[in-house]
């Protein structure tokens, strides 16, 4: 499998995760983990869901996981493993709500005040 497949997998052990939070950790561009994405999706191995502007990707196929340990366990070097200190200083990069969850949401979306100001001005 390809590695980049291989970090995909290895990060959504860790749960529902969106594309930029992939990109930002993973640092390939935000096209070629959509196109591996597309593959796992293809393989029936991930699901998607939108959320805004987000797309947040999430494992349908634990069992995944089990041939993953198995492969770590006879290989030197493990597969799709990320090291946490990574992970961590990706984080900072990553615009994604799961990153900021401290921080308010921006809107995209006018408030009912907005566009009752903008009613009256016009």
């Amino acid at each position: 499998m390809h590695p980049t497949r291989l970090a995909i997998l290895d990060l959504l052990r860790e749960g529902e995760q969106c594309v930029c939070h992939m990109e930002a950790v993973i640092g390939q561009r935000q096209a070629h983990i959509s196109q591996h994405l597309m593959l796992l999706r293809d393989a029936g191995l991930v699901s998607d869901r939108r959320d805004g502007w987000n797309i947040f990707y999430r494992v349908i196929k634990p069992e995944i996981y089990e041939v993953f340990d198995t492969m770590n366990a006879f290989c030197s070097e493990p597969a799709g493993n990320l090291l946490a200190a990574e992970i961590k200083a990706s984080q900072a990069a990553c615009p994604c709500p799961k990153c900021h969850a401290s921080e308010p949401p921006a809107s995209h979306e006018k408030t009912s005040q907005e566009i009752a100001e903008t009613k009256t001005h016009a």
